[in-house]
């Protein structure tokens, strides 16, 4: 009869990985119960529930900062305890004080008895130093936690050795439940780690790395975090798993690039002088403006990777208004002039048919062949949208399958089993963060070989998140703006001051008036139910946004995060009542609207037979209208740094000068307040986008902040750890070029293989 296996066996990890055990096998049901609310269910789960700070029993909680409302711990010394019985409502109460030194906080516990009490009186002597824990209320005008855990130092311990050490020692602080507070979680974890030895917890970090980087292991860093004697120990803990984080992520993106250079993919060379007709040398030769520098380097580069026998992975980002349309349409008729077929996915139908119009527009008679008037030697662009005639779909799906149309643009219908291509040679993806894995997928494998790929955003993208999430694209940036714009001045308006919202009104009339136009941002679609619920940005029907952990709004607490949001539909009817807007013709569009009726505003605002478009975010992106020069974003306090970045830039697009008015009921000095006003300080969106990475947490840069799981990224913030980042991704690719299925660091491919599970897979391989 065989031996019963190992808890780790019995979960087919082999006898060494004790990281998979569950809490409840380990620490029993009735512990493991509350660390599973915290979503720690696994002996790594909880090894990997790191302290987020450290207590230091010499050191008080400055007590003045805390909130009524708030879940705390705070380290304080007794100053009295005292058991009474009650006379109004019978029972006994224990009221202690603890005090910083300076501010004081009461402590009370309720009882039937006196006697029940006497325990905690007994403890909670004068003098003594401890960690406690509650939710912070008010009684009387002072503030006090009802019923709080607590630990006492050196009193707690098994001895009085251990109670001397534990004295001197920092003590971890947790993320914490009140069924879970700190220091059960940290008893749970010292009862976990204490019979670890380093062979039970594989190390995803290569010995030669950790060698040369001067790192310690693993199970070391486990007891450096979770049981340091200082603070340099524990600091020395932090920096290596801050490390490791870099490292496996970098790892897993060192193998996507590894792989993508053993495919093969078809050469789409430049046709030279002697190769005949070239769509794109007439294309620049008719071109009515010339490329800024930064248009013709980022080409030059595409040019030469279009030509290579291995498929083009690279990320375009730029500067709104950067010219990355034009960029696109030269490598798409490289590829067209060389026989294939381009592909353009957008997000939206109203941002699909614009860039059909656009492309078409500047290709003039080279995308009219076979039409009369049409260049013999030029191409089509064909439209593909969920909301085409049947006779107009069934004529685009023909151009398509034929070659006839060599730039073939839509949106998700690209992805349908009835679109075909003749031969499918570059895929760009415009605002790549808003499509998924399988959606890229879907289009590319309607190519016989793997195709180019260009993915283009206009979200700009600090260096190091660059890194971290499109690692294996390489990247190139557009920054400068094409000659004869004029720019954006940007303004915060209070939304409470007359006198400002009358003057953003009338400066709308006169834009009007002067023959320009001017589009009212609104958070919502429709009004907010009257019960006076809590308010949230309305979110668009159109696409999901793979980023909001980038861009999305912080909210702040308080009356101003509660005040009603201004929606589309009744603000249009504000508008239309307006004295200083009389006569001025006023549209909405949102994303509720039918696709032909979206399709039927937008024209009519981009023919002037609209002067004012009050719309949703639907507007954020692409949307070119050059005689739009006003913006007004009702409730900016609501949205994001980058997302309102996004909104403004599409005034100003002309050679008029463009109006962004930010109203506001944002305190200055607010987070809010500082968002709006170091918006409205710069337009450089790369300056911007690393300003809102540095005021708020940058989420889960691989998406786990919208499945609800907890971050792989605990302790690495991609802006402040961009040098971590940088020899990570040294160190990764080293070890993947001489591994690159990383047979010898099972470890490594096991955490890749876990950390990246699902969402967070899609997150990262959609690039």
């Amino acid at each position: 009869m065989s031996a019963a296996p190992t808890p780790g066996e019995a979960w087919g990890e082999g006898p060494a990985d004790r990281l998979h055990e569950p809490l409840a096998t380990v620490l029993g049901a009735r512990t493991a119960g509350p660390l599973a609310k915290l979503g720690l269910r696994t002996t790594g789960d909880l090894l990997r529930h790191y302290p987020r700070r450290y207590g230091e029993p010499g050191r008080m909680t400055d007590m003045s900062e805390l909130a009524v409302g708030e879940h705390v711990t705070v380290v304080a010394r007794v100053a009295t305890a005292t058991v009474r019985q009650m006379r109004s409502r019978g029972g006994a109460m224990l009221q202690a004080v603890v005090t910083d030194g300076t501010h004081r906080l009461a402590l009370t516990f309720f009882a039937k008895r006196p006697g029940v009490l006497r325990v905690h009186e007994d403890r909670l002597r004068p003098g003594r130093t401890g960690f406690f824990t509650g939710i912070v209320s008010e009684y009387r005008g002072e503030r006090q936690l009802t019923h709080p855990d607590y630990l006492l130092v050196g009193v707690d311990a098994d001895d009085e050795s251990s109670a001397l050490a534990e004295a001197g020692r920092p003590v971890p602080i947790y993320p914490a439940s009140a069924s879970a507070p700190t220091w059960r979680v940290e008893r749970a974890v010292r009862t976990v780690l204490g019979p670890l030895t380093p062979a039970d917890v594989p190390d995803p970090v290569p010995d030669d790395v950790l060698l040369a980087r001067g790192l310690v292991g693993l199970h070391q860093a486990f007891l450096d975090v979770h049981e340091p004697a200082d603070a340099a120990q524990a600091e020395r803990g932090r920096d290596r798993l801050r490390y490791e984080e870099a490292f496996v992520l970098q790892a897993a993106l060192a193998r996507r690039r590894s792989q993508v250079a053993h495919l093969e993919a078809v050469p789409r060379p430049l046709r030279g002088p002697g190769d005949g007709a070239s769509i794109l040398a007439d294309f620049d030769a008719a071109l009515p403006f010339s490329l800024t520098e930064g248009q013709r380097a980022v080409n030059e580069e595409l040019a030469r990777e279009l030509a290579l026998p291995r498929p083009m992975q690279r990320l375009l980002q730029g500067e709104v208004g950067s010219g990355k349309t034009v960029v696109a349409l030269r490598a798409m008729l490289q590829v067209v002039d060389a026989g294939g077929q381009a592909a353009l996915l957008a997000p939206t139908e109203v941002l699909a048919a614009q860039h059909a119009r656009t492309l078409a527009a500047l290709l003039g008679d080279l995308a009219e062949h076979g039409l009369l008037g049409g260049r013999e030697h030029g191409t089509r662009v064909a439209l593909l949208t969920g909301s085409q005639s049947t006779a107009a779909r069934r004529k685009n799906l023909l151009d398509a399958a034929s070659g006839a149309a060599g730039i073939v643009v839509g949106t998700h219908a690209l992805l349908g089993d009835t679109v075909q291509f003749a031969d499918l040679g570059l895929v760009v993806v415009d605002e790549q963060h808003r499509f998924g894995v399988e959606q890229r997928d879907a289009l590319r494998a309607k190519a016989e070989r793997v195709p180019h790929l260009l993915v283009m955003t206009a979200t700009p993208i600090p260096r190091t998140v660059a890194m971290t999430v499109f690692g294996d694209l390489e990247t190139s940036t557009l920054r400068e703006v094409p000659a004869g714009r004029a720019g954006i001045t940007t303004h915060v308006v209070p939304a409470d001051n007359a006198a400002w919202m009358a003057r953003t009104w009338s400066r709308v009339r006169e834009e009007v008036d002067a023959g320009r136009r001017a589009y009212v941002v609104c958070p919502r679609i429709t009004p907010d139910d009257p019960s006076g619920a809590p308010s949230r940005p309305q979110q668009e029907d159109d696409v999901p946004d793979l980023l909001d952990g980038l861009t999305a709004l912080d909210e702040e607490a308080g009356d101003d995060a509660r005040a009603p949001l201004r929606a589309v539909l009744e603000v249009v009817d504000a508008l239309r009542a307006e004295p200083a807007l009389a006569g001025v013709r006023t549209g909405v569009l949102h994303g509720q609207m039918t696709p032909a009726d979206k399709e039927s505003a937008m024209a009519a605002f981009t023919a002037g037979d609209l002067d004012v478009l009050v719309s949703t975010t639907v507007i954020e992106v692409g949307v070119d209208v050059p005689s739009a020069t006003v913006m007004v974003i009702l409730d900016a306090d609501r949205f994001g740094i980058s997302q309102l970045h996004q909104l403004r830039g599409r005034v100003g697009r002309g050679s008029d000068p463009g109006l962004c008015l930010l109203v506001s009921r944002a305190a200055p000095g607010s987070p809010a307040g500082e968002r709006l006003a170091t918006l409205a300080a710069t337009t450089d969106g790369f300056e911007l986008a690393a300003a809102d990475l540095e005021m708020r947490s940058e989420g889960d840069v691989l998406g786990a902040a919208q499945s609800g799981r907890s971050s792989s990224l605990r302790l690495l913030r991609v802006v402040k750890d961009a040098d971590v980042i940088a020899v990570a991704r040294e160190d990764a690719a080293r070890v993947v070029a001489a591994d690159p299925g990383l047979d010898g660091a099972p470890a490594l491919r096991e955490a890749i293989a876990e950390r990246l599970d699902g969402e967070r897979e899609e997150f990262l391989d959609r690039t």
